[in-house]
């Protein structure tokens, strides 16, 4: 028996009834009580008064529109309020300022009151959830105002700290529109202009003043670009000249050179016009010192810029085979890849930043691959190209092929007779170099990809690994037709697999952090790359004593094995060359045969009645495992057009699995963010839906960044009460899977994503193989065994003693 206590709505008589829990529905589906009229709390028998009293069922919630905060204001106590989200916010601004007789509401705002600070507004005041603390403070118009007088003060101290405010306060865009609206741009440049000038003879002794002003200076002005309010054209070129000196000077503020730079990469990226004045500024020999140095952020956007510059320079300014000797970025004829190799950036970037005693964090290992991803690109151009059959320079490649492979042979006379046995054997020798067309060899380099960086590659496997090039080629020549391996249909379709494997002519992923540092130690990485491979493909070619009919079956293992290798990251192409010699094709075997083992589908019925019975369990443990790396949470980067400044945040799931919490972090945490730090919290029953690719609203606006494929299919958003959204975009394609299914299993619905299936069909295996241990070397039947007949009677009686 349960105690209930019933008070009616209409004679506000109370009544102490004792029921069984079994007729409450009955009860309450009477017309004695009307729905609207009753107020009701279970009782248990032991509870000591009203004030335990209380069924969360019966309950009623709070009303949606009415947000329960904390307000601050400096020297007064804090007041707790209950903001109506239905009215304006002035309106809530004015009752706030009434309450502390503060007059004239109008120069008022609320502001979030953690480290972000940001104002509160009419398009961001949904975001306010209960519990949040605020703060009452100045508008952002009378801010912006006082900011924009201070900053130019006579006082130096005074300047100071209004920039100090200046740099801290533009992170927030509605403080920026209003300082912008000052023209507050164009002040901040000025002051970059003139100010240093002005202050110079101060700088002597003054100098951690000045250098101090000069970096909030250049935060603030960072900040303000941040926002995408006004456009990069408008800067002059003193203001570019003056940014650019501050890079080139061999000895700089660590703080000002880091805004420098992320300027000068910004500028770049956003303003083709601004590229040109830039690249006439900034030289790589004035950027190399800095890469040179101990401070991994100066290294990191130094390597920004050059890849910004990289990105952004005119084709045929990318393009190979253009000597220089010039080393202005802009300059017309200047290749930037021959520049990169006078400069020796390349095996600077290997000694100071690769091989530095120093781990690599992601920034950096970023840059790394964008830089990476550029200097393939740069084979994009030959790897599109068409061969010319009527182009003399063309054939000679080919006629040098024949040379080198057959030097030995004796020319015949140039006859009239003699013309056609040249004929014959250069059809001859050209079969024995393994191209389809005998007669025209220029006919296989006509698809594209690979185009003419096929043939450019085995011109350098020819000329710099010759004795390997002549032994491939006589060695295939002395086998029968049905066993050579050909050497020209070889290297185009290698040249082809190896040009998929890098991605070569895609545009550097915005997540991407997959460099690779053997691709460092040579300045002609990609064709020592195809050396190595096109050796590994004769030799498994044999190891599969293959013929001409296994050509793609041995073209599949070649890139099963490149790939198992290059998945190790080996540091050197030494010791890529050492990892393929131990991926033979007996080994590959041994892998595919144990990986079969580990995947074996057992179709026999009583296993698949097994697999049927503990699947459930196993996706059991599977929701366990993700919504634990919910509760651990995880870094989440926002991304911008500028990739520079970045800016994390951070998001994880309570113990109790009923709320997410959420906040912005000015850097990328080590281990776990406690709860308490994140100030925003999203209740998973507000939770209407997750969507994920291109349903993702953050995806569906316009830009560079949205249109990358990557970033699509690393972006979820959850969509909660009518119009608000959560944005994501994954670290990583396995922290994708993890949130997509952990945010699913909270909803209630299936884990649909790959890491789900392999998660799946692995430990499924594993538990299979585990029951079945016993059972091992005995066949299971199909079908099981068939009962035995019943005994004709049933006289018998077993005895136990």
């Amino acid at each position: 028996m349960q105690v209930m206590i019933i008070q009616h709505g209409m004679k506000g008589k109370r009544f102490l009834c004792y029921f069984p829990l079994c007729i409450w529905p009955r009860l309450f589906s009477t017309s004695l009580f009307p729905e609207k009229q009753r107020r009701c709390r279970h009782v248990r028998p032991s509870d000591p008064g009203p004030a335990s009293l209380g069924l969360p069922g019966f309950r009623m919630p709070p009303p949606a529109d009415i947000v329960k905060v904390a307000i601050e204001w400096p020297g007064a106590y804090p007041k707790l309020m209950e903001i109506d989200q239905k009215k304006p916010l002035s309106a809530i601004i004015k009752e706030v300022c009434d309450g502390w007789s503060l007059a004239n509401h109008e120069y008022f705002a609320l502001q979030h009151a953690d480290s972000s600070n940001f104002y509160i507004t009419e398009k961001n005041r949904n975001e306010i959830k209960n519990g949040t603390i605020l703060r009452l403070t100045t508008s952002p118009a009378q801010n912006a105002q006082q900011l924009h007088e201070r900053i130019q003060s006579s006082s130096m101290d005074a300047k100071l700290e209004a920039l100090k405010d200046l740099a801290s306060l533009s992170r927030d865009v509605t403080f920026a529109q209003e300082f912008i609206n000052l023209d507050g741009i164009s002040l901040l440049t000025q002051m970059v202009e003139s100010g240093t000038e002005r202050y110079q003879k101060l700088q002597k002794i003054m100098k951690p003043c000045f250098g101090d002003m000069l970096s909030f200076t250049l935060t603030a002005f960072v900040e303000l670009m941040d926002h995408g309010i006004v456009s990069w054209d408008t800067f002059s070129v003193a203001f570019i000249k003056k940014i650019a000196s501050f890079v080139n000077k061999s000895a700089m503020d660590i703080s000002i050179l880091q805004r420098s730079l992320a300027i000068l990469e910004s500028m770049v990226l956003n303003s083709h016009d601004l590229y040109q004045k830039v690249a006439q500024e900034i030289t790589i020999g004035q950027l190399i010192p800095h890469l040179q140095g101990t401070d991994q952020e100066i290294q990191t956007y130094t390597i920004a810029v050059i890849n910004a510059l990289f990105l952004k320079a005119p084709d045929e300014r990318r393009q190979v085979g253009v000597e220089s000797s010039v080393d202005i970025l802009d300059c017309p004829l200047t290749e930037m890849a021959n520049i990169l190799a006078q400069k020796q950036l390349r095996s600077i970037i290997l000694t100071h930043v690769i091989r530095a005693q120093r781990a690599i964090n992601n920034e950096m290992a970023h840059q790394l691959y964008v830089l990476q991803v550029l200097t393939f690109n740069l084979l994009e151009d030959r790897m599109m190209t068409k061969m010319d059959p009527q182009d003399q320079a063309q054939r000679d490649i080919i006629f040098e092929l024949r040379r080198i492979a057959f030097d030995a042979e004796s020319e015949p006379n140039n006859s009239s007779g003699s013309m056609e046995k040249r004929k014959s054997m250069y059809t001859r020798d050209y079969k024995k170099l393994g191209f389809i067309n005998h007669v025209n060899p220029a006919m296989d380099f006509t698809q594209t990809p690979p185009g003419m960086l096929a043939l450019d590659n085995m011109l350098y496997f020819a000329k710099h690994h010759q004795d390997a090039y002549i032994r491939i080629v006589l060695e295939n020549s002395s086998r029968e037709d049905k066993h050579e391996c050909p050497f020209g249909r070889s290297s185009i379709e290698l040249t082809k697999m190896l040009c998929e494997i890098l991605k070569v002519g895609e545009l550097p992923s915005e997540t991407c952090n997959d460099f690779h540092p053997m691709f460092f130690t040579h300045d002609r990485s990609f064709e020592e790359f195809f050396c190595i491979c096109i050796q590994l493909l004769n030799k498994t070619w044999k190891e599969m004593r293959a013929t001409s009919e296994d050509f793609n079956k041995v073209m599949q293992v070649v890139k099963e094995q490149v790939m198992r290798a290059l998945t190790t990251k080996p540091s050197s192409l030494d010791q890529f060359k050492c990892k393929l010699q131990n991926l033979s094709y007996t080994e590959i075997l041994k892998i595919r045969q144990s990986e079969r083992m580990n995947q074996e589908d057992f179709q026999s019925r009583p296993i698949l009645e097994l697999k049927e019975k503990i699947q459930p369990e196993i996706l059991e443990l599977i929701k366990q495992q993700r919504l634990n790396r919910l509760v651990e949470g995880t870094c989440f980067r926002k991304l911008n057009s500028r990739r520079r400044q970045d800016k994390f945040w951070y998001c994880r799931l309570s113990p109790n699995h009923k709320v997410l919490h959420y906040g912005d972090l000015e850097e990328s945490p080590q281990g776990e963010v406690p709860h308490d730090s994140l100030q925003d919290k999203l209740p998973v029953a507000d939770i209407k839906a997750v969507v994920t690719g291109k349903d993702c609203p953050h995806m569906k606006e316009k830009g560079a960044l949205k249109q990358n494929k990557e970033v699509l299919e690393l972006a979820f958003s959850i969509l909660y009460d009518s119009n608000c959204q959560l944005n994501f975009i994954a670290p990583d394609k396995h922290e994708y899977c993890i949130w997509t299914d952990g945010l699913n299993a909270l909803l209630g619905k299936d884990m649909m994503s790959e890491l789900t299936r392999n998660d799946l069909d692995t430990l499924l295996s594993m538990e299979i193989k585990l029951r079945l241990l016993d059972l091992e070397n005995i066949q299971i039947p199909d079908a099981p065994p068939p009962i035995p007949k019943e005994p004709s009677n049933y006289d018998f009686v077993y005895d136990c003693n």
